[in-house]
């Protein structure tokens, strides 16, 4: 990386953030090794880092030997400077981690949250979940400017109104995002859980080569995240992708009489009644989930769901042909490459399309993974500004 020497302010701060680049990239560096990468001459690279040490931005982490004369000393980005907190909001359960300018990996802390809106708010879930995963990894509380936050619901981006938000049980219809950023005191993010996870496979799953795909996310409820270039589809209201309200199909009667919409079909419940039928005695959602990994009519079950699945994903084809369509959530990740193999037969069968249709590259937190995908960008952003 060369930089154009010269004298104004501007150019120093750009030289500054530029160092501090370099460091975030290849870790410690001596301020030789600074100059040589980015073609500043030795003295001008003394100067550089000693102003980002005169900042607090980098400190010394060690020393080099250069053989002949005195060691050379190393230096790091106080990564403690600035951090975030992804935060992950699904059902009763509430999972946060802190993410730092390098995007090292922190402890997730996973607590329970109460079912009642009389004891829970947006600014009490989101508080605790910042102080658990401060706590976890042993960072200092304030210096977390920027919270990032996934939840099953839809936020308007002009009105800052959520949508659709029957699982936040004390949250605020209007004015969340304002009232979390003037109580926290920091920037707030909030996001569409599948669209975060959406962000996750891009950066680590099928999406990373991929021009765009399309996730099918398949829970307790349904989402669908569009990926088109590498940018996640939200729509006008930030309701974009809301597909089990779409109605079933007429092909659908023949699979159950009785659906009205593709929650009906393949959400939760409709996959409890399936196993259910396949023998397997789940009451609940979760307990089902349990099961089926290691149940003999795991197979059946999955038989049973593909034609159902293969209608909510024709839609889609129909509307955007991506060229891969990931199957995501709970269900899609028990039923892994099988229910795929299911599916993309059926959805061949049923329709004149032939995506590619896989199962999430993304096993583990895929909507937390999102939330820090997002910080790490936006945690650097904010510590380069810093240098200026």
């Amino acid at each position: 990386m060369t930089i154009v020497q010269g004298t104004p302010s501007w150019l120093r701060a750009t030289n500054d953030r530029t160092a501090l680049s370099l460091l975030l990239e290849h870790g410690s560096l001596t301020r030789n090794r600074i100059g040589e990468l980015s073609g500043l001459s030795k003295p001008t690279a003394s100067h550089m880092v000693s102003r980002l040490e005169g900042a607090g931005l980098i400190h010394t982490v060690g020393e080099v030997s250069g053989g002949r004369g005195p060691n050379a000393a190393s230096y790091s980005v106080r990564l403690d400077r600035v951090l975030g907190v992804a935060i992950d909001i699904s059902g009763l359960t509430i999972r946060s981690t802190v993410v730092d300018a390098a995007g090292r990996e922190y402890q997730v802390v996973e607590r329970t949250l109460s079912a009642s809106a009389k004891v829970r708010s947006a600014i009490s879930d989101v508080r605790g979940a910042i102080a658990a995963a401060c706590e976890a990894s042993n960072t200092d509380p304030d210096a977390v400017v920027l919270v990032c936050i996934g939840v099953q619901a839809s936020i308007d981006p002009r009105t800052d109104e959520l949508s659709f938000t029957e699982a936040l049980p004390g949250w605020p219809r209007k004015g969340v995002l304002q009232l979390l950023e003037d109580d926290l005191g920091c920037a707030v993010i909030i996001d569409n859980d599948v669209n975060l996870a959406a962000v996750a496979e891009r950066h680590r799953g099928h999406g990373v080569s991929a021009p765009g795909f399309a996730l099918l996310w398949m829970g307790a409820g349904l989402g669908l995240a569009v990926d088109l270039g590498g940018t996640v589809h939200r729509g006008a209201a930030g309701g974009a992708g809301e597909i089990g309200y779409l109605p079933v199909p007429k092909a659908a009667t023949a699979l159950d009489p009785d659906a009205d919409d593709l929650q009906d079909l393949i959400g939760g419940p409709a996959v409890v009644r399936l196993a259910r039928d396949t023998g397997l005695r789940a009451r609940s959602y979760p307990a089902m989930l349990d099961q089926i990994e290691t149940a003999d009519s795991r197979d059946a079950l999955l038989v049973a769901l593909a034609p159902r699945i293969a209608l909510g994903v024709i839609p889609v084809l129909a509307v955007l042909d991506p060229e891969i369509v990931v199957l995501g959530g709970p269900t899609g990740a028990v039923g892994g490459d099988r229910l795929a193999e299911l599916v993309q037969a059926q959805v061949k069968s049923a329709s004149r399309w032939s995506p590619r249709i896989v199962t999430s590259g993304v096993r583990k937190n895929p909507v937390l993974s999102g939330a820090r995908d997002v910080l790490t960008t936006e945690v650097r952003n904010t510590l380069l500004g810093i240098a200026r």
